[in-house]
């Protein structure tokens, strides 16, 4: 009969009387039909699924709410499942199948239960054929002693499931058995309910109340739609293969599945089936009850990604940022004019004297301007091949963050994640839901687990993997434990995925003691404290995950910690983006860190990180803060629009900080902050007795994870975690890598920031080779320098006030610097030191200033100033002033080239050349800086194009530039976190 001789809806209705056998005969008909038979799926199929006795809901426990892609593949991967049992034995030949098939008919069915034919289940497992079925009718059967299965045999329950209780305990000795539709229960005289130590058993919807089930390999076991509650649990012990599929755990004493032993090489007849059935599963999610913010972040656009792509677009100008954030500029006019007092002094003077810097600002303009844009980082300020302008002398903030890679991007280019992905041996866990109990999944001595699609929630930890065990975790949940989500152990690894781990306890992650996993692509958020906690020795390769709004720590890392952190967006946390601290280390590279409420990067007590390439934006704190002993490599770094600093160095720290884009940032660029304080001299300043401060000393801690003595930190033993038992000894944890004395800030651009580098430090400090242009304030400031500060070969350019200021009892020596363009004096020094071989060119100011009591060498400089002097020394200032040059820069101005007071009588002039433009010779050739060229004296790398930041300069000096600084810290920053 063709399909359309009747309306498609009442064909529907006739078809949905039919038993599942016919169903499928119609559909092998013709294509017409079969494609009206799978229309029936929510009504026809659905109803054959759920009217199974064998099965429950196909999502049932961790999401019964929610239908199948498809009732009738449901239906058809129970029907598979269902058969794995009976499929031992040789590979079946044509002369063989009605043998096979024969057995299969011959197969008797054997009633148990009170006026039956046999009334205990002893006596039925006496008498039973191989593969016959053994049905329970409704009632408790217990037994005295141990029941032993010596042939293959079904034991199905009559009725509901609960309806048949078994007390008893199960040897099984044969090669395959199977139990359906009961209720398991420990008889008195042992907590282990079934076990097998070289066949294969089936469980499909049976209870487990309070009983043990022991799986040891070559044995085997496919557990489908079964309950383990009131302690219940599944142990299994050196399985080659096992699956458990849509299975409760509740109420667990210890771990609810324990995975122990490596796989045995002998494997039994049901691992090629029970792998070819892991195969067909098909991928599953599991949504979270909380999911990262929908609309678009800040500095972010809203909007699907095409496939592959790997960068998103972040057209956000800095007014619209800070409108965004509150940043106004009676905020920013506070941080500039705290220390400029002396500059700001300079700029009255000048508008008393009727040629005022700040009437002059719209119309002034060299008359005689000496050409200085091919100095050594001009490359850095030159437009890209498609016209758009360099990060450093844009207005605007980056534009360009990378995305995340996919976890297909990620296993392209990771062969060992590959592997693992693809990788079935051990227990195989999916779609199990796991709650209320004190562990979830146990894995230790060199076990093998893969769990994909489970829920693990309410519990004291989901999972714990221990001593060489590999674990493969795939989009599971991870949610709501006491302690820490998912912990590794003694050289544990594997790879976690997909998963979503949230509002935790602990942290997301705890990876200590040698464990090194590979963690991609998770979504690790709202914890109670950090995202991921390293620590122990621990390692492992962290890449591609999205870590948000946990209250502490984004990435933690201590304790001779030394993982690779790469690929990531830590976003929106409550404390640091990522803090390394007591000796931690790590590989940090190309993460997205933005919008945390302290530090983007927090490093302090001995922290030696590598961070690198990395995107350090939009925090509502510091960028990077190097706290008191604090070390580490910070190269190549994008670190813009932060509330706070750029960076922030304190506390005898000892980093390297080498070419990183600091731009943008509301207050200062670069701020070295180190201020001795008398009652923290032994380093005993507030908050260091535990790990964390109290906020009552007036600073706030500045890595998650401190304030330990309040809490309690749970393992499977109920021991507390103590972190500080991870530490190595101090020759191994410093072997790998060379020591420095001293800090080192070499070839970084500070632009578009409140002040380029703020220096208060008792210490000494050089800077070498540094770009610093179009900052509000000035582009150097040293306020306090007892012991000497080397600035060397940088660029300061275009800041809205005066180029280098240093301020009393300050001891700077200045080299080799190119000082163009700022809007106030070139060099404004009150202290005591050496200005040698310096270009100060165009400032609006002075070009440079001497005054107060210095104790000053001023020798083989070039200037020409805009307006006012070219070198002036005003009051009590001893010193030499010798071999410079100087330019005349406005015809109007009236100063002298080179002034001193009359009074002054410690101070010599000598040799200064004095060059005036001559009116008359309308051929002279226009001045120009040669012999050496506009300092610094410094090339880009060949090959480098000027769109690309170099790591290091090719630098004609050989000074380097280093920083060690006092225990203590500075105070002054609103946004400063100190431990």
């Amino acid at each position: 009969m063709e399909v359309g001789s009747l309306p498609v809806e009442l064909w529907r209705v006739i078809l949905a009387y039919l038993p599942l056998p016919d169903l499928g005969r119609c559909c092998q008909v013709c294509r017409a039909w079969r494609e009206l038979i799978l229309s029936l799926d929510n009504t026809r199929w659905r109803q054959l699924c759920l009217g199974c006795s064998e099965c429950r809901h196909p999502n049932w426990p961790s999401q019964p709410h929610q239908e199948p892609a498809s009732w009738r593949d449901a239906l058809k991967q129970h029907a598979l499942s269902t058969r794995t049992w009976t499929q031992n034995g040789p590979e079946l030949q044509s002369s063989a199948c009605l043998h096979f098939f024969r057995r299969r008919k011959d197969r008797r069915v054997w009633h148990v239960g009170s006026g039956c034919e046999f009334e205990t289940l002893r006596g039925a497992l006496a008498v039973v054929g191989p593969y016959d079925r053994v049905v329970l009718h409704p009632g408790v059967y217990e037994e005295q002693a141990e029941l032993v299965l010596k042939v293959p045999v079904e034991l199905v329950g009559l009725g509901r499931l609960g309806e048949v209780a078994l007390l008893v305990c199960m040897d099984q000795q044969c090669p395959t058995a199977r139990l359906c539709n009961l209720v398991f229960m420990p008889p008195w005289f042992s907590t282990v309910v079934y076990k097998t130590s070289w066949g294969h058993v089936q469980l499909d919807n049976c209870n487990f109340e309070g009983a043990q089930l022991q799986v040891r390999g070559p044995g085997s076991c496919q557990a489908r739609f079964c309950s383990f509650s009131q302690g219940s649990s599944a142990h299994l012990l050196g399985v080659v293969l096992s699956l458990m599929d849509s299975c409760d755990f509740s109420g667990s004493d210890t771990a609810s599945v324990t995975v122990e032993g490596p796989p045995v090489s002998e494997r039994n007849w049901a691992c090629k089936h029970l792998v070819a059935l892991a195969r067909t599963f098909p991928s599953c999610g599991v949504s979270g009850s909380n999911s990262p913010p929908s609309g678009p972040l800040p500095g972010s656009t809203g909007g699907n990604q095409p496939p592959g792509s790997n960068v998103k677009k972040e057209l956000v100008s800095i007014e619209d940022w800070q409108r965004r954030n509150g940043v106004d500029t009676a905020c920013q006019g506070t941080v500039i004019e705290s220390w400029s007092d002396g500059d700001r002094s300079e700029g009255e003077e000048e508008n008393q004297d009727g040629g005022g810097i700040n009437n002059t600002k719209k119309t002034l303009k060299l008359d005689y301007k000496i050409p200085c844009d091919h100095h050594g980082l001009s490359h850095l300020l030159r437009p890209r091949p498609d016209g758009s302008m360099p990060l450093v002398s844009s207005p605007d903030p980056p534009s360009l963050a990378p995305e995340p890679l996919t976890f297909q991007q990620e296993l392209d280019r990771d062969p060992e994640a590959q592997m693992l992905a693809a990788s079935t041996l051990g227990c195989f866990l999916r779609r199990c839901l796991f709650r209320e109990g004190k562990g979830g999944v146990h894995v230790s001595n060199y076990g093998q687990a893969r769990l994909e699609g489970n829920v693990f929630r309410g519990l004291n930890y989901a999972v714990r993997c221990i001593q060489n065990s590999t674990i493969v975790m795939l989009r599971n949940e991870v949610c709501e434990c006491r302690a820490s989500g998912i912990f590794l152990r003694l050289s544990a690894q594997g790879l976690i995925a997909e998963n979503n781990i949230h509002s935790n306890g602990e942290a997301g992650l705890d990876i200590r003691k040698g464990a090194n996993p590979i963690i991609l692509c998770n979504r690790i958020h709202s914890g109670l404290r950090s995202g991921v906690v390293v620590l122990g020795n621990g390692k492992g390769s962290i890449r591609s995950n999205q870590i948000y709004n946990n209250k502490e720590a984004g990435v933690y890392i201590l304790f001779s910690g030394n993982p690779v952190v790469s690929g990531n967006h830590i976003f929106q946390g409550q404390a640091a983006g990522i803090a390394i601290n007591e000796n931690g280390r790590g590989m940090i590279t190309e993460n997205v860190i933005k919008e945390n409420q302290w530090g983007g990067v927090d490093i302090r007590r001995g922290g030696d990180p590598i961070l690198k390439n990395n995107y350090i934006c939009y925090g509502y704190s510091d960028g990077v803060v190097v706290g008191e002993r604090g070390r580490g490599l910070i190269e190549g770094n994008h670190v813009y629009c932060n509330k706070g600093c750029g960076v922030w160095v304190m506390s005898s720290s000892l980093p390297q900080l080498l070419g990183n884009f600091i731009t943008h940032n509301c207050m200062y660029g670069l701020a070295v902050f180190c201020r001795k304080d008398p009652e923290n001299m032994e380093g005993n300043w507030p908050g260091q007795e535990g790990i964390g401060g109290e906020a009552g000393s007036g600073e706030r801690r500045g890595v998650e994870g401190e304030r330990r003595e309040g809490q309690e930190n749970l393992n499977e033993e109920g021991e507390l975690f103590a972190w500080e038992s991870d530490l190595d000894s101090e020759d191994e944890r410093h072997s790998a890598r060379r020591a420095i004395s001293v800090a080192l800030v070499e070839s970084n651009c500070m632009s578009y920031n409140g002040v380029g580098l703020y220096v208060k430090s008792s210490e000494p400090l050089n800077v070498f080779a540094n770009l610093v242009n179009g900052n509000r304030g000035t582009g150097i400031a040293v306020l306090q320098s007892s012991q000497l500060t080397r600035l060397v070969t940088n660029c300061i350019l275009e800041n809205g006030r005066g180029g280098i200021t240093v301020e009393k009892d300050c001891r700077v020596e200045l080299r080799g610097n190119g000082i163009y363009k700022n809007c106030g004096h070139g060099v404004s020094f009150c202290g005591n030191g050496q200005i040698l071989e310096n270009d100060v060119v165009g400032n609006r100011g002075y070009g440079i200033q001497v005054l107060g009591g210095a104790d000053i060498k001023v020798m083989r400089n070039r200037v020409q100033p805009a307006q006012g002097c070219g070198v002036a020394v005003l009051g009590p200032v001893k010193g030499v002033v010798h071999d410079n040059v100087l330019f005349q820069g406005h015809p109007g101005n009236k100063k002298e080239l080179l002034h001193m007071d009359a009074a002054n009588e410690n101070c010599v002039l000598r040799n200064n050349s004095v060059l005036r433009h001559n009116h008359s010779c309308t051929s002279a050739p226009p001045w120009v800086l040669e012999n050496p060229p506009p300092r610094p004296l410094a090339s880009s790398p060949s090959g480098l194009s000027s769109s690309q930041y170099p790591s290091r300069l090719g630098i004609s000096m050989t000074t380097r530039i280093s920083a060690t600084v006092e225990s203590g810290c500075h105070n002054g920053s609103m946004f400063c976190s100190i431990l």
